[in-house]
């Protein structure tokens, strides 16, 4: 977050807010500097850069745009190329459903970045372990952190999300979520039941704020526990949020090398289809250890209850 702050702060951030709250040198004029570098007079801010209320209110407004672009661009690309439209005619597929989706994750955004904020302003204040030389701590630490981050956030995941399935706290945090699955929005947890679930892409961010916040932690948590390339985290941060997009296609494709080893959008609908499978967010060997891997199988798959209802219409 500090990168991207100090790039809004010099292409955009620091006359805006110079424009807003200008920095008078008396009671009509205010204070300006020579940018030597531009040949132009800029205009100073009563809050410098180093204020910790304009690096809040900055910073509260650069996650909401970058989250808004980052959910609305790769779901609407999953939706678009990925997602099988087919499945909007699935019985339990809900009235308005995209639409419901769409509010449910616009709506907890807000909340969940304001509880995220503490986590970009330490980073902001230097309290994290990011670092800019790719160097800094060779070459094959550099690698390595990427299979390190991934394995760290995924079973702090896991964990989260097996908590997240206790039925008291399934009720009052994780079942927006789960609204997708059900045919009817009465139940409240359905543990062992099997009933079929038509999640699109738009779902991937549809959580209560509490719930969305307390599955990001890990993500944030782990540059304060392990040093990380600050741009190479930045990278990941991305790719962590299309793969939560991602595997919300409800795509039921089987049988590839990876199966056993990667939690793809097929294990991830087993986990809407059975609730206590299939925790994981990357991998499967935490469900594996856990005791909770469900294999995905081609039967299984709730587009087959499409296709023979189209079936009987023809």
């Amino acid at each position: 977050m500090d990168f991207i702050l100090e790039t809004a702060d010099n292409y955009v951030l620091d006359g805006l807010w110079a424009r807003v709250l200008p920095l008078t040198a008396n009671a009509t004029e205010p204070a300006t500097y020579w940018d030597m570098a531009s040949n132009t007079t800029t205009t100073l801010s009563a809050w410098p850069r180093s204020y910790v209320p304009r690096q809040l209110i900055s910073i509260t407004a650069l996650t909401l745009l970058g989250s808004y672009m980052l959910y609305f661009t790769f779901a609407w690309l999953s939706y678009t190329f990925i997602f099988n439209h087919d499945m909007m005619r699935h019985p339990r597929f809900l009235k308005n459903q995209v639409r419901q989706e769409i509010m449910c994750s616009v709506s907890a955004m807000p909340g969940m970045m304001a509880l995220t904020l503490p986590w970009f302003e330490a980073e902001v204040l230097g309290y994290s372990r990011l670092y800019n030389g790719l160097d800094t701590y060779g070459y094959f630490y550099l690698v390595a952190s990427v299979p390190l981050f991934l394995f760290f956030t995924d079973y702090c995941i896991y964990w989260i999300h097996r908590w997240l399935h206790v039925p008291a706290v399934y009720k009052a945090l994780h079942k927006p979520h789960h609204k997708w699955i059900s045919m009817s929005l009465s139940i409240s947890y359905v543990p062992y039941s099997r009933v079929l679930p038509v999640p699109t892409p738009f779902a991937s961010h549809a959580f209560h704020p509490a719930d969305g916040y307390c599955q990001s932690l890990p993500y944030h948590l782990f540059v304060f526990i392990f040093p990380m390339h600050r741009f190479l985290y930045l990278f990941m941060f991305v790719l962590v949020n299309f793969w939560a997009i991602f595997i919300h296609d409800s795509d039921m494709i089987t049988g590839h090398p990876l199966e056993s080893v990667i939690n793809g959008p097929a294990h991830h609908t087993l986990h809407h289809i059975y609730f206590t499978v299939n925790y994981g967010q990357y991998f499967t060997w935490a469900d594996k250890v856990g005791n909770s891997y469900r294999q995905p199988e081609k039967h299984l798959d709730p587009l087959l209850e499409v296709q023979m209802m189209k079936g009987k219409e023809e």
